[in-house]
């Protein structure tokens, strides 16, 4: 059995993450207290008991998840599970990067909340409301997506955000061309092409201003090589280098998301198992449509924790 682990992105947030781990595994309380510390906001009230609307924010949503990621892994190791001994590789989608990277040891807690938190903000910032949107289309192939996207562009943006595998294409850009592509994706045969309830278009280039500010940020924190490699969104590749995930990270602002090209570049490199560690079990969905081969366990609870530790488990 060879593994990989993979970590949520936005999207898999909920009220209620992460507090079971907290009142169970003083491992688990401590990656809560050091992010709040670090942020100097109680964030880990809004994700227990906190609104909805609060913990999507972006700003929010980014570090949070990346805690109870962080967490579920700092419990595995107290426990004897290693990342090091048991994994081969890690990969985040979007934000997840950044959890993937904190948990492989490239950067710490603290930084990694303060990064999450800079990157939430100028994505917020970097358009103004109402001025972006997103999209996702079902049922047509990357390159009539594609074709799609550069029809509609007249002077704005619109690009392939996200490639999730199974049919999944998310775009992203200027409003009016998203909105266009979309009504030209259904009108090509598309199952669905839906606007996104977000608030900005992530992964385009309107993200520029984002990607400059994550440069800034990036280039005052020390990253180290993981403990094993990350297959990087932007490439779908194995990098280790700690130079060069900077570069990766900056570039991912307004970058696509490779997420079906990474997991089809696990299965064929050994991968047999995938560990979505953290919250919710979106990547294991997206994962089953992509390779069938692949067998994905969800952690994110105590008593996933525990199931995943029992003896028959291994």
């Amino acid at each position: 059995m060879t593994l990989a682990m993979t970590f949520p992105g936005q999207g898999s947030q909920s009220i209620g993450m992460g507090k079971a781990l907290a009142e169970s595994f003083p491992e688990a309380k401590a990656v809560f207290d050091e992010v709040n510390e670090a942020l100097g906001q109680d964030l880990s009230a809004i994700m227990f008991e906190g609104d909805q609307d609060t913990l999507t924010l972006t700003a929010n949503a980014q570090p949070a998840l990346m805690a109870v990621s962080v967490a579920v892994v700092k419990v595995l190791e107290s426990k004897g599970y290693s990342i090091a001994e048991n994994v081969s590789f890690v990969a985040g989608h979007s934000l997840g990067e950044y959890s993937a990277l904190c948990a492989s040891g490239a950067i710490s807690i603290t930084d990694t909340a303060k990064l999450l938190r800079i990157r939430g903000n100028a994505m917020q910032a970097a358009v103004p409301v109402g001025k972006g949107a997103m999209a996702a289309i079902i049922g047509l192939e990357q390159s009539q997506v594609e074709e799609i996207c550069a029809s509609s562009k007249a002077d704005g943006v619109c690009q392939i955000a996200n490639d999730n595998g199974g049919g999944q294409l998310v775009i992203s850009g200027s409003k009016a061309e998203v909105e266009l592509a979309a009504e030209k994706a259904k009108e090509a045969g598309a199952k669905r092409a839906l606007i996104l309830p977000v608030s900005a278009p992530f992964h385009s280039a309107l993200m520029g201003p984002a990607a400059e500010a994550m440069q800034e940020a990036l280039a005052n924190v020390q990253i180290e090589s993981p403990v094993v490699p990350l297959i990087v969104n932007v490439l779908a590749a194995p990098i280790s280098d700690g130079e060069e995930i900077k570069k990766r990270l900056v570039e991912q602002v307004t970058g696509q998301v490779r997420w079906r090209e990474t997991i089809e570049w696990l299965g064929q490199n050994g991968v047999t198992n995938l560990i979505e560690a953290g919250s919710g079990k979106v990547l294991s969905g997206l994962a089953r449509r992509i390779n069938r081969d692949l067998k994905s366990t969800v952690i994110g609870t105590p008593d996933d924790i525990t199931s995943f530790l029992a003896p028959s488990a291994q």
